[in-house]
């Protein structure tokens, strides 16, 4: 632990061995993208697959060590105990930091299958992330303004029409898919710009996971909501990691059923668009709810487990 060390002293060195992880897995993981490409056979894919997951499950556990070698921190983690990494989920979850992805992956590591995330396009030209991000068949979602849909609107849907290529990818193998469904992270700048009715989230979009259930509904054995904070880091959370004040991570797991609530056709069904848009809705609201609870009492509303790592 190194966290007794000055910020400024820990924050050149801890961002260097987060960048040299990222770029050693980046480097590893790229080949066999490509590999890919070159051998479209169903046993060399799954070979292949089997090696970019060995990657993954590499930086998600480095990242997790150094975490903890940088800062003291207190994992709280409530509702794992029935996750299985041999099912298929589909993961929602409130965004607050860069840091929730080396978050929800430490989770996931040992509980859940690997996770695929739908990423900002504009992701994909960064060195070793993005190329390692196409490696592992993470979707990349390219979203447009309305003023660029008035323009060019051939253009609507082709985000969704992503989803459901990439969901293609995901039958064949226990996957999680995960979808920060704010589709950005909470600031409070942005909280007054979207006009928003929570005070700890942004409205939640309802489109990319609605599709996502319709082309895989059957096929996931339950959806997982995340709820996460850092109760003692408000502003700069992966900042205050970098320089070792990181003090605790919340993570509040609710498995939810797959059912006709949640499954049908969202784009063109204008009343099951409705009730999935309050279905979701709900959701957020009773997780706004949740964090108040946690932010005013200090503490969940149900028994956490410590993670090891």
């Amino acid at each position: 632990m190194l966290h007794f060390l000055p910020g400024w002293l820990l924050l050149p060195f801890s961002f260097s061995l987060f960048a040299l992880n990222l770029a050693l897995w980046g480097l590893l993981v790229t080949p066999l993208g490509l590999l890919k490409l070159l051998l479209p056979f169903s046993a060399a894919q799954r070979l292949l697959a089997y090696a970019g997951k060995g990657c993954y499950r590499g930086w998600t556990a480095v990242n997790t060590a150094l975490i903890n070698l940088f800062n003291q921190v207190d994992w709280q983690v409530s509702g794992a105990q029935s996750l299985d990494k041999h099912s298929w989920y589909l993961l929602i979850s409130n965004h607050k930091s860069w840091l929730d992805i080396p978050i929800v992956s430490t989770v996931a590591h040992s509980r859940i299958p690997e996770p695929k995330f739908f990423l900002k396009d504009e992701l994909k030209w960064l060195p070793f992330l993005g190329t390692g991000c196409w490696a592992l068949d993470m979707p990349f979602m390219k979203r447009y303004s309305p003023a660029v849909l008035a323009k060019r609107p051939e253009l609507k849907g082709k985000d969704i029409e992503t989803t459901r290529l990439s969901c293609q990818k995901f039958k064949t193998v226990p996957t999680t898919i995960i979808n920060f469904v704010e589709g950005t992270r909470f600031t409070a700048d942005k909280k007054v710009q979207k006009q928003s009715p929570f005070q700890y989230l942004l409205p939640p979009k309802a489109g990319g996971i609605a599709f996502t259930l319709a082309s895989m509904g059957e096929q996931f054995n339950a959806i997982l909501d995340f709820t996460l904070l850092y109760p003692d880091n408000p502003q700069h959370v992966a900042m205050d990691m970098l320089m070792g004040k990181l003090k605790r991570v919340v993570v509040q797991i609710e498995v939810l059923p797959i059912d006709q609530q949640v499954i049908g056709d969202y784009f063109n069904d204008e009343q099951f668009r409705d009730q999935f848009q309050q279905w979701l809705n709900q959701r957020w609201l009773q997780k706004d709810r949740m964090l108040l609870h946690y932010l005013q009492t200090d503490s969940p509303e149900r028994s956490t487990e410590q993670l090891p790592c």
